[in-house]
Formats: structure tokens, sequence, C-alpha cells
């Protein structure tokens, strides 16, 4: 499965066709909750997600009526299968919402698929997308690889003798990882999963593990405070954060574009008066200057407007990339 970057854009771009229509949808509708809305977050406190999920909810409530208010739930594990799982038995009245990732949605669904009790896209009311960004090529400060190529060269040269770490088995950055050793004509080197990118990034620190694949809102401490070094990111284009540090496509494997995203999900069923109320309210949430820029701060790049059903297709799409993925690795887990 090659991964095809003008049908991801192509998708990007159709969830910018009519947040307009979805804007008058949520006026003419004027669902207003009478309760708290609980946003829970499949991963621990301090993370990525996290961190997007606390930005939004700040600015959530506000959007949806006076007296609304948004609660963030972290409820962890499994690679966000455990939180995720809890969601979809939730009635789709909007007062359970989901921030769904790409590990918890498409990853795992893709690489544990006996371990994923939910079927990522139609369990779920998809209601618009966060945000997202690169992964990064992490290396400890003390590395004597400066480049990727130098790393990728050294794998090559001692089959097996070099570890990478991520943060857990089937996730966005194992998948990745992969992804690198294939579409690189193959590579070999100890996977060690880790629970969570903060003990990643403590033991990259120590130089516990020779490189990783992490998100770029987990790496980013690191890299300014000169624990830890870029090598590229994973994405078509340099990030505006580190601009200094390359892209895989411009260095050893030209078209590598893989991102991690976030994109706001409900239980199945929601009615489509409480469906256009919360898109029209994270659109013009992820719209307002100062939620762009602390999410951007924190290595979340925010989302155009989009509507439902482009993240419906964005869901699938990315689904079915990561599953190609699996198997051109001949990944057997689980």
């Amino acid at each position: 499965m090659e991964d095809d970057p003008m049908r991801r854009r192509a998708l990007l771009a159709a969830a910018l066709s009519t947040p307009a229509l979805w804007r008058a949808r949520a006026q003419a509708a004027g669902w207003v909750p009478d309760r708290p809305i609980s946003l829970v977050v499949p991963f621990l406190a301090g993370g990525s997600t996290d961190i997007a999920g606390r930005v939004l909810a700040d600015r959530l409530g506000p959007r949806l009526g006076p007296n609304a208010r948004v609660i963030v739930e972290n409820r962890a594990g499994a690679g966000g299968a455990v939180g995720s799982d809890w969601v979809r038995h939730r009635p789709g009245d909007g007062y359970t919402l989901l921030l769904a990732t790409a590990s918890s949605h498409a990853t795992n669904p893709a690489a544990l698929p006996s371990q994923t009790p939910y079927d990522p896209v139609s369990d779920f009311t998809p209601i618009a997308m966060v945000g997202g960004g690169p992964l990064v090529v992490v290396v400890p400060a003390s590395s004597p690889y400066r480049r990727i190529a130098d790393l990728v060269e050294a794998v090559r040269a001692k089959p097996g003798a070099l570890s990478w770490a991520t943060s857990g088995v089937g996730g966005v950055g194992h998948l990745t990882g992969e992804y690198l050793k294939i579409s690189v004509g193959g590579m070999q080197a100890e996977h060690v999963p880790y629970r969570g990118g903060s003990a990643v990034m403590e033991a990259l620190a120590k130089g516990e593990v020779a490189y990783s694949f992490e998100v770029l809102a987990s790496t980013a401490p690191h890299l300014r405070e000169g624990l830890s070094r870029g090598l590229a990111v994973t994405s078509m284009a340099r990030h505006p954060l580190f601009p200094e540090i390359p892209a895989l496509n411009e260095t050893v494997t030209p078209g590598f574009d893989v991102t991690t995203w976030n994109v706001l999900l409900g239980p199945r069923g929601m009615p489509a008066p409480v469906l256009a109320s919360l898109n029209a309210a994270v659109n013009a949430v992820l719209a307002e200057a100062p939620v762009r820029e602390r999410l951007a701060a924190a290595g979340v790049d925010p989302s155009p407007a989009s509507t439902p059903e482009a993240t419906r297709a964005f869901l699938a799409s990315e689904l079915t990339k990561f599953r190609g993925i699996v198997q051109r690795a001949g990944l057997r887990l689980g």
C-alpha cells in the first residue's frame, strides 16, 4: 500500500467545503446543553491529546451556551481503546464526547484488531477535525547521529543491534517506524515499547535507546532544552516550530507523509441538531487566534473548519492507510 498524499490533501480540502452550511444548521437548531459535557481524553494527562483537549474544552463551553461547561475526563489505557470504548457505550445525546487520535482510531485498530472492541468509524459520530502534526525521529543529545541518513546507515550496518522506542505497541509511533523501515528498503532494529511519550523521552535522555518516533508535542520541550536531537519530521514539509529539522520526504524517503491527529467524535446516533451545534462550536473555537496560538505552541497544528462528512471520510482513509502499512510490514501483533 502506497500512501497517497494527494488523496489525503483532497480529503482535508473537502473538510473546508461547507462549514457555512453547518453553521446555519446549528443556528437554526439552537441546541444548548443544560448540564456539563464530558470530553473524554483516552490518554494520561500531560500528553499532546490532553493538551489539545483542555484547550478545546476551555472555549467550547462558551460557544455552546452561556451556562455550558465542558469537563475533560482522562480515561487512559490500551492505546486509547479503554476511553474510546467507554464513550461508544454512552448515549448519543451530546453530553459525552471523545477526542480520538491516530492511535485510538487508526493504528491500533489496524495493528491490533482483536484488542480493539469497536469499529473506529461506524461506532462513532464524527463531529469535526481538531488538529494534528508530524512525528519526529529523535535521538539522544549524546547520539553520534546528526543526520537521518547517518542513523539509517548505522541501523543497516548492524542489523538488530540498535533499539528504538515508541509509546506503545500498535501506536502511531510504532507503525510510522515500521513504515520507515519498508520505505528505505529494510532496517532491522529492536522495538522497545514504553508506557507513554514522557517515558520514551526519559529513556532517550538517558541513552537507553538509539532513536524514537514521537509526536512533536511530546518532543518539543526536550528539543528546546537540548535533551534530545531531532533528525527528521514525518510530514511532507518541515514544521515551523523547528524549521532546521528536515522532513523524511526531502532526505531518505521521498513521498513519506505520516501525521498524527485529533478528531472530535461522539457516540453513534447523535441527533442532527446536536451534531450541527457541536460542529459549528468546534469550528468557531478553532478559528480563535488565541486558541490557534496555544495549540501551535504545544506542537498541535489546528485544523481548518471541517464538516462531519469530511471528518468521517478522513477517518476511513487513515484507517485504510495504516492497515496497508501493517500488511506490507508483515506485522503480527497481539
